[in-house]
């Protein structure tokens, strides 16, 4: 029978927070076996009486968590006590397991009989404070599991390490152990035989024991993964513009062992970016290269997979736009790693260590403390901005810019609504003129003509061609001046400025090399890749 949580806080000031705990309880695999949330907002609003009805939840409670910040809520005329108040009372009486998470305020000054109630509280219980509600559901994972480990519901084993409920070694593919060990003696001079079998190689990398395969073990090298983790799987998608946005183009689910997701969301990602192909000058086939390197790709997407926290039901996701590709990974930093960190060499905490193992004798990563410095450095060679990277909810989403363009350079070059408008159209279109711009934004030829001339003068466009119709506007690919006449510098693409003025670098510690493809990985279908993404436009408007 699962236990109840009941979130108790000023409902108006603390609404998305207590939303945010419902749906991420509900969400994640693991907590949602053995937990429902109620929150107040849930009931109909004829069912809602203040005086009984909430307080028969806090009596049939698992679990009381306690949201407090600056305001103290309604008053009652008969005491003066708010429903807050009124329910941690009730809480303590019954000696229920109390959580306590108090919202950073800043200056904001509290309610007097808030912070007379967060004094009391906090002189009773331990206490965490959060920003936001991403802060918090992080807080509240650790504070749930550390409650279900105190009373025996679950051990201490992270996801990857415990065992595969209703699996045994009929679901690990002889196939695919074949090939690791192929690969593993090759990459890393692993000592197993390759003729070990399955259960000699699961047991030589602790994937398992008495106990049966262990989640690691099925998702590495199981016949059907799916069947026992369902949203362990990468969806890949390709949007023309640069918003997610139906209709979607290109979608496809990548199922199987996480080796052959990292090969097939990777290949996926390279077949829609544009690639230019050099002479054969230094060797005999000519040389390939794309406008994101493909390790950088790779580095992000095996992250994804190898950090990923297995216990959402969230899934990773790629979505390729036309000028950035984002990656959304369900999980969060481990423990004890800043975000910092990742600015300089540091040591490998993965989420998931019997996942990364296996992933690291088969070089998909490695364990050196270098994957994030790698892709800033690609990216850098590539003369493309600075990844970026934040935490969105129970996300984190990274981002590499197929362009210099950013969503913060836009912002600070000054444009106007028409100019921006253009802007994310040539993204798409790849090129203008005179006349396209004023039918897109529906402007006179000398207002076309300014707006043109200024994105010109501020770097952000190039003109092609001497007069007339003839004349036609590209995307810089770079840039090299600020606005004419200004003193502005020189925008640095390989400047180390994260998301947003921060200086932030990759939340995801793994590492990977710049070439974790394995051609021969069992069932790997590599997609053709295309010479371009990008449409072109006509003088007239049309694509070509």
């Amino acid at each position: 029978m699962k236990g109840l949580i009941f979130v108790s806080s000023v409902q108006k000031e603390l609404a998305d927070e207590r939303e945010a705990i419902r749906n991420f309880v509900e969400g994640n695999r693991l907590l949602g076996r053995h937990f429902d949330v109620f929150i107040f907002e849930d009931l109909p609003a004829k069912s809602r009486r203040p005086d009984d009805l909430y307080l028969d939840q806090v009596e049939d409670c698992s679990v009381f968590i306690s949201l407090f910040a600056a305001e103290y809520g309604w008053e009652d005329p008969k005491d003066g006590l708010s429903p807050t108040e009124r329910e941690f009372n009730r809480a303590t009486e019954l000696s229920r397991p109390r959580l306590l998470f108090l919202k950073n305020i800043g200056k904001k000054k509290p309610h007097p009989k808030m912070a007379a109630l967060t004094d009391r509280a906090k002189g009773e219980l331990i206490y965490k404070r959060f920003n936001n509600a991403a802060d918090l559901t992080s807080l509240l994972y650790d504070s749930l599991i550390e409650y279900l480990e105190e009373r025996g519901t679950i051990h201490a084993r992270p996801f990857d390490a415990a065992p595969c409920h209703g699996s045994d070694l009929k679901d690990i593919s002889d196939a695919r152990i074949k090939w690791f060990l192929q690969i593993a003696r090759r990459e890393r001079n692993l000592s197993l035989a390759a003729s070990a079998g399955k259960q000699e190689t699961l047991t030589h990398l602790k994937l398992a024991g008495g106990d049966g395969v262990t989640n690691a073990a099925i998702l590495l090298f199981g016949n059907d993964p799916q069947k026992y983790v369902p949203s362990a799987v990468v969806k890949c998608a390709h949007y023309h513009g640069t918003e997610i946005a139906k209709p979607i183009p290109s979608h496809q689910v990548f199922e199987g062992t996480l080796f052959e997701q990292v090969d097939r969301a990777v290949d996926f990602i390279m077949s829609k970016l544009d690639r230019s192909v050099g002479t054969r000058a230094d060797s005999a086939a000519a040389p390939v290269r794309y406008e994101i390197p493909k390790g950088a790709i790779a580095e992000i997407i095996v992250n994804a997979i190898a950090h990923r926290d297995y216990t959402s039901n969230a899934s990773v996701q790629a979505s390729v736009l036309a000028d950035r590709i984002e990656v959304w990974n369900p999980g969060r930093l481990p423990r004890g790693l800043r975000l910092e960190d990742l600015e300089k060499p540091h040591s490998s905490e993965p989420n998931n260590p019997m996942i990364a193992r296996p992933l690291y004798l088969a070089h998909y990563i490695e364990n050196l403390g270098t994957g994030t410095l790698d892709v800033i450095r690609l990216c850098r060679e590539a003369d493309l901005p600075m990844p970026e990277f934040e935490q969105r909810g129970n996300q984190f989403v990274v981002t590499l810019w197929r362009d210099w363009l950013t969503a913060d350079v836009l912002a600070g070059l000054g444009l106007n609504d028409r100019q921006r408008q253009a802007v994310m159209t040539m993204k798409v279109a790849g090129e203008i003129g005179n006349t396209e711009y004023q039918a897109l934004v529906r402007v006179s030829k000398r207002t076309a003509h300014r707006d043109l001339t200024d994105l010109v003068d501020k770097g952000v466009l190039e003109r092609v061609g001497t007069t007339g119709k003839g004349v036609s506007y590209v995307l810089r690919k770079g840039a090299t001046k600020g606005p004419k006449g200004s003193e502005n510098q020189p925008i640095d693409k390989g400047a180390t400025k994260g998301p947003k003025g921060s200086s932030d670098t990759s939340p995801l510690p793994a590492e990977t090399q710049q070439k974790p493809h394995k051609p021969d990985t069992p069932g790997h279908e590599a997609e053709h890749v295309r010479t371009s993404s990008k449409k072109r436009t006509s003088k007239k408007g049309k694509p070509k």
